[in-house]
């Protein structure tokens, strides 16, 4: 298997593919403000298992569209749809969040929970602006400083792993510079990170070495997440994903 295939089968069997909670979800819902009773077109980007489209779908009457790049995780979300009958308004798609095969103003908004930095934060949110209807929301969240002054280790870590992450302030700026209008943010707490992420992807540790015969390339990828986790845990007063909500101007 590649890389990709391996880290791919790491994650599969996970709630989640990255920080976050049904909560968080809701509260970023409660702060669009946007009557959830109509019928609202969402488009959730890079959605991976779709812990947080179940959410959206749960708690609205929205027409919802998942998408993702690797049909394995849309597989596992298509389950859940069935499971909890909500096959009639929550559909898959494959594709790059990249080249996204959507109308102009097609949504009332569009969600990406911690997915973004794959194409880039500023990157994103300009190209997927043309698809939000006027007035449509976008709701993001991403890897950001929350101070302005940090460590070097956890600085070095981070610009080599994405050299996009900045502060609230500035990801803030960044929406106003290319036409949304901020109207909320907040931070994932360390709840999200730990009892929801990391620690049950560090129970699937020694099954995922097992299934992979302890190959070299299967330990260092375990090797990279247990340092992730390091990281996290001795530098998160420094940083975390920000949750950020804007209207399209």
């Amino acid at each position: 298997m590649t890389e990709l295939e391996l880290i791919i089968d790491l994650h599969l069997d996970n709630e989640r593919q990255g920080p976050g909670s049904d909560q968080t979800t809701q509260k970023a819902l409660d702060l669009i403000g946007i009557n959830t009773s109509n019928h609202l077109k969402i488009a959730d980007i890079g959605c991976g298992c779709g812990a947080q489209t179940i959410t959206l779908a749960q708690n609205t009457k929205a027409e919802i569209i998942a998408i993702d790049l690797f049909p394995q995780f849309l597989e596992k979300l298509e389950q859940k749809v069935t499971t909890l009958g909500l096959n009639n308004r929550v559909k898959t798609q494959v594709a790059s969040m990249e080249d996204l095969p959507f109308q102009p103003e097609q949504f009332d908004i569009i969600w990406s929970e911690g997915a973004v930095y794959n194409m880039g934060f500023e990157a994103g949110i300009i190209n997927w602006r043309k698809f939000l209807k006027p007035g449509g929301y976008l709701a993001v969240s991403e890897i950001s400083w929350l101070t302005n002054s940090r460590p070097q280790k956890i600085e070095d870590y981070w610009l080599r792993a994405y050299p996009e992450i900045d502060t609230v302030s500035n990801k803030i700026k960044t929406l106003e510079n290319n036409g949304y209008i901020p109207t909320a943010h907040f931070v994932l707490p360390t709840y999200c990170w730990l009892e929801n992420y990391y620690i049950p992807l560090q129970k699937r540790f020694d099954a995922f070495l097992e299934k992979h015969q302890d190959s070299e390339l299967a330990q260092t990828i375990v090797e990279n997440e247990r340092n992730e986790i390091s990281i996290y845990k001795q530098f998160q007063s420094y940083y975390s994903y920000g949750f950020y909500i804007a209207q399209k101007q």
